[in-house]
């Protein structure tokens, strides 16, 4: 570990203290490995669930972990303490977000208000790294892509109400910020359906964005000064530009699945689209991988499971239809 005062320099990386709020998620699993592998002194702030714990001990986490919770102001000041950068990641999303809106905002608003309050209250208080997503801009596909960070910007559900505030407050808090409003984030593994992949119509546009590259970009602003004071968006760029329909069928077929019927999804615009990211990649060179690389990357994960979805394939394809309103609704019309 580095001590306070000892700044390093290795290549052009200065070492910094790091705080990073959800550093066991999805997002936040992958930044923590890149700010490791660069060096940086972490500090590992979430939830003590029994998985953050298994991942903690799984992982073998060279960093110190501080368990807690964003909704608690007392732990966020201790966690905050003594950092130079604060990245902040921890959030409530949809599904659960819409499912528990009032817990939601607790961490996602009232959580980034302490995070906020806590570097204010330091000596020397830390910049502090915040991080939104493209939904706030609402829903666009009857406008011309690309979006741009200036676009307006409209409240979907709670998740992208709690985002447009929390950008408001980060703007307002008088700290040294930066906002990375990022794409979707595919987990890079299996994961479990839910009926919200059926509320988005298949021609909708929508970017994705490697989990990796997402942390590349998050650690490189650490040394780019341009960044800073800024809100910049952080997606794949043009080879992740897909359809809605395009990018579920391949992430279907890496999981061993045929796409889904049409009729099993809603034909409503989606706050999802493609995005003008020009600027962010030229200050911080992060779009290394490819849709294909994501989903590569997901079909490698199901392992020996592979010679299983011959027949557990339908089985699941069949699962996943029974959680669509709308196909339930086809077949009673039929």
């Amino acid at each position: 570990m580095l001590s306070a005062g000892c700044a390093k320099l290795v290549g052009m990386s200065t070492l910094v203290k790091v705080l990073l709020t959800g550093a066991f998620g999805n997002v936040g699993s992958h930044v923590l490995a890149e700010l490791t592998r660069r060096g940086h002194q972490v500090r590992c702030f979430d939830l003590p669930t029994p998985a953050n714990r298994r991942f903690a001990r799984r992982k073998g986490v060279g960093a110190q972990v501080v368990w807690g919770d964003v909704g608690d102001a007392e732990a966020v000041a201790r966690a905050v303490a003594g950092v130079d950068v604060v990245i902040h990641l921890a959030a409530i999303i949809p599904p659960l977000a819409d499912e528990q809106p009032e817990l939601a905002r607790r961490v996602n608003v009232d959580g980034t208000a302490n995070v906020i309050a806590a570097c204010r209250a330091q000596a020397n208080p830390p910049r502090l790294l915040f991080t939104s997503t493209l939904d706030v801009h609402g829903v666009t596909l009857d406008k011309p892509p690309p979006r741009r960070v200036d676009d307006p910007m409209v409240a979907t559900n709670p998740y992208t109400a709690h985002k447009i505030e929390c950008e408001g407050l980060v703007r307002e808090s008088g700290l040294r910020w930066a906002i990375f409003r990022f794409a979707d984030i595919p987990v890079l593994g299996l994961r479990k359906a839910h009926p919200i992949m059926f509320e988005i119509g298949l021609d909708n546009r929508i970017e994705a964005l490697h989990a990796d590259d997402a942390a590349y970009a998050v650690a490189s602003a650490l040394d780019t000064p341009q960044v800073w004071g800024r809100v910049m968006f952080v997606g794949g760029g043009a080879s992740c530009q897909l359809t809605y329909g395009d990018y579920l069928t391949r992430l279907m077929a890496a999981m061993g699945l045929r796409m889904l019927p049409r009729e099993a999804f809603s034909d409503q615009h989606y706050c999802t689209d493609w995005l003008d990211t020009s600027q962010s990649q030229e200050l911080l060179g992060y779009q290394r991988h490819d849709f294909d690389a994501i989903v590569n990357a997901i079909a490698a994960t199901l392992g020996w499971r592979r010679h299983l979805m011959p027949i557990a394939g339908p089985l699941a394809r069949a699962s996943m239809l029974r959680l669509s309103p709308y196909w339930t609704q086809s077949r009673t019309a039929t």
